[in-house]
C-alpha cells in the first residue's frame, strides 16, 4: 500500500517504520524539516505542509491507499480548535477529490466525560466537560458526517494516555518526588504503551471498518493509588502524598474517572497487546532506562 502519515512524530514515526518493515511505501507529512533525518532513517519519505493552510496541502500528491491522521497539539482549546478541528476539516476537503481506501484518525479517550468510575465503550456518551475534549468530539463529528454523507472512508481510534520511551508524565513526576494523588487515589487511569498504539493502528488499517470507532487502551484500567503503590514497590520509594481535593479545579480541567474498554478492538481487529497492562509496560521502560544508565530516582523526602 502507498501510505501517508500526517503528523510523523512520537507515534507517527515508529508507525512509519513498522509499515515500511511490512513492505508498504510510506510518506510522512510534517510542518517543517526538523525531523527529516529521522524519517529517512526509518525509510519514510518526507513531505511538508501545514494542515491548517489549504494552499500548502494543494501542492501535495493525493493518490494514497492508506492515510493516518495523527497530528498532536498542546495548549488551550483555541489551539486545539485550529489544529484538530480546522486542520481535519481542511484535510478532508483536500482529499475529497481523491479519497484514500482508508483514513485513520487518532482521537482520544478524553472524549468520555464520565466521573463515576464506570466502564465505558465506544457507544457510551461522549460528553466531556473539558473544552479541549469538546473540540475533539467536534472533530470526530466532521469525520462521521463525511463518512455518512460522502462515504469518506474514515475510522477513529480513541487512544488512552500514551506512555513509553521518553513519555509518561506521572512516572516522571514520581521519580522526581513531584507526584500527587487526587484525593484518596481511587480515580482510574487508562493507559497504553506507544508500541501498542502502533500495533493498534496497523490492525485498524488492515481490518478496521470505515465509519467505526475503536478504543485503543490496554486491558487493565488502574486506580492512581494502585499505580503509585506498584511504582513505589518496584523502585523502592513511598507512594506520593495526596493532593487537596478541589472540585472547582476538577470541573475546570474536566477531570474524569472511568474505565475504558478495549473489547471491540480486540474482537473486531484481533489485536494482541504486547504490554497488556501498565506493569509490563513500565517494567520494560524502567529496564530500558536502567540499561541506558538514565534511571534517576530521587530519594524520598520523608
Amino acid at each position: 500500500m502507498k501510505c501517508l502519515i500526517i503528523g510523523c512524530g512520537y507515534v507517527g514515526l515508529p508507525l512509519g517504520a513498522e509499515l515500511v518493515r511490512l513492505g508498504h511505501e510510506v510518506f510522512g507529512l510534517r510542518r517543517n524539516p526538523s525531523s527529516e533525518v529521522e524519517m529517512k532513517r526509518a525509510g519514510v519519505q518526507p513531505l511538508y505542509a501545514d494542515i491548517t493552510r489549504p494552499d500548502t496541502l494543494a501542492a501535495l500528491p493525493r493518490a494514497f491507499d492508506w492515510i493516518v491522521h495523527c497530528v498532536a497539539a498542546g495548549g488551550d482549546a483555541d489551539n486545539y480548535r485550529q489544529v484538530y478541528l480546522e486542520g481535519t476539516r481542511r484535510v478532508v476537503e483536500w482529499l475529497s477529490v481523491s479519497p484514500p481506501k482508508k483514513f485513520l484518525y487518532t482521537g482520544s479517550s478524553s472524549v468520555y466525560g464520565q466521573t463515576d468510575g464506570s466502564s465505558v465503550k465506544e457507544s457510551s456518551p461522549a460528553e466531556p466537560a473539558a473544552e479541549t475534549a469538546k473540540v475533539l468530539v467536534d472533530t470526530e463529528k466532521i469525520l462521521i458526517e463525511a463518512f455518512q454523507q460522502k462515504q469518506f472512508p474514515a475510522l477513529i481510534l480513541r487512544i488512552a494516555g500514551i506512555y513509553g520511551p521518553g513519555r509518561g508524565h506521572r512516572f516522571k513526576q514520581f521519580l522526581n518526588n513531584e507526584a500527587r494523588m487526587d484525593g484518596d487515589g481511587s480515580r482510574f487511569l487508562n493507559m497504553i504503551h506507544r508500541d501498542d498504539v502502533v500495533g493498534c493502528m496497523v490492525a485498524a488499517l488492515k481490518a478496521g471498518r470505515p465509519g467505526e470507532i475503536y478504543n485503543a487502551v490496554d486491558e487493565e484500567p488502574v486506580s492512581q493509588k494502585n499505580f503509585f503503590e506498584w511504582l513505589g514497590g518496584t523502585l523502592g520509594k513511598y507512594p506520593p502524598p495526596s493532593g487537596a481535593e478541589n472540585p472547582d479545579e476538577d470541573r475546570k480541567r474536566g477531570t474524569t474517572n472511568k474505565r475504558v474498554s478495549n473489547r471491540k478492538l480486540k474482537m473486531e481487529l484481533g489485536y494482541q497487546f504486547k504490554y497488556p497492562n501498565f506493569r509490563k509496560g513500565y517494567t520494560a521502560e524502567i529496564q530500558r532506562l536502567s540499561d541506558a544508565g538514565e534511571l534517576s530516582i530521587l530519594p524520598d523526602e520523608r
